[in-house]
């Protein structure tokens, strides 16, 4: 009866062991994976980009031309703001991830931490900078109008040679806000992208779409019935509206840094890139 006694105790003895070890076990296991977690946030730096804006931003199919894998897709993404994203990573010396996000969701994205940073051909504006803040910009363009080839409005000089055409812009972009200065313009619904602009406009549905020089040189060039309208008379728009800039959280830490890493590409850098991008820019953008 003793022995069956201690032999009791002592296999009691080996459970309590046994579950105490599993439950320090799982304790250090979590906490393990909670401080990856951490450590994985902090040597990544999250951009958020439509991946539809070419030269700035457009979506292919492999890393050619130094393009970068979109998080959780099969896709690859590339172009100017890529090759800027990539500069500040470096800058940063983080590894950069691409988050592929439609254009009115990605201030809400950042503001909610799914991103870091915005870089997607975004202006400055003073309505953005209630909400979010800017770096300094990484580039500077004029507003032109992207037309049919050998249409009634190719030769157009002044923005008013559009008067009674049907023109449209991006939704929620100072594009869309400048057709207002053309009298009797037929302001057509804002659109989504510039993907869907690009096939109204070949099909007839718009006579013109509102964009930024790159864009315009980009679309001209990808589509042999797109020719791109410079003026002598063109939109007036402060610089805040033709610049673009990294978009950032209200008091982030990464602002500066980032100014630090931009000043350190020369203008001249920045037009060889952006030339860079419009010829390596894939024909179906």
């Amino acid at each position: 009866m003793k022995k069956r006694l201690v032999f009791l105790t002592i296999f009691a003895s080996f459970l309590l062991l046994l579950a105490a070890c599993g439950t320090d076990t799982t304790t250090k296991t979590s906490g393990s994976s909670a401080d990856d977690n951490t450590e994985e946030a902090a040597e990544t730096f999250t951009v958020g980009l439509e991946a539809g804006y070419a030269p700035f931003n457009w979506t292919q199919l492999d890393d050619s031309n130094g393009a970068v894998k979109i998080d959780g897709n099969a896709e690859y993404a590339g172009g100017y703001d890529v090759e800027i994203a990539k500069r500040i990573a470096d800058g940063l010396g983080k590894e950069l991830v691409i988050v592929k996000t439609e254009w009115d969701g990605l201030v809400p994205s950042l503001q909610s931490d799914k991103i870091d940073a915005i870089i997607a051909g975004m202006s400055p504006t003073k309505e953005r900078k209630e909400t979010i803040d800017f770096s300094e910009n990484y580039y500077t363009s004029n507003f032109v109008m992207v037309v049919k080839k050998g249409g009634p409005f190719e030769g157009a000089t002044s923005i008013q040679d559009f008067s009674g055409a049907k023109i449209t812009g991006q939704l929620n972009t100072s594009h869309y806000g400048v057709i207002d200065q053309i009298k009797d313009v037929k302001k057509q619904p804002a659109s989504d992208n510039f993907s869907a602009m690009r096939v109204a406009l070949e099909s007839g549905v718009i006579d013109g779409y509102v964009s930024e020089r790159p864009e315009g040189i980009s679309a001209s060039s990808a589509n042999k019935n797109f020719a791109m309208v410079e003026f002598t008379e063109g939109f007036k728009a402060d610089e805040e509206e033709t610049a673009v800039a990294v978009g950032l959280k209200k008091d982030s830490e990464l602002t500066e840094e980032i100014n630090k890493i931009l000043a350190e590409i020369s203008e001249e850098e920045r037009q060889e890139i952006m030339d860079a991008a419009i010829n390596n820019q894939p024909a179906a953008q």
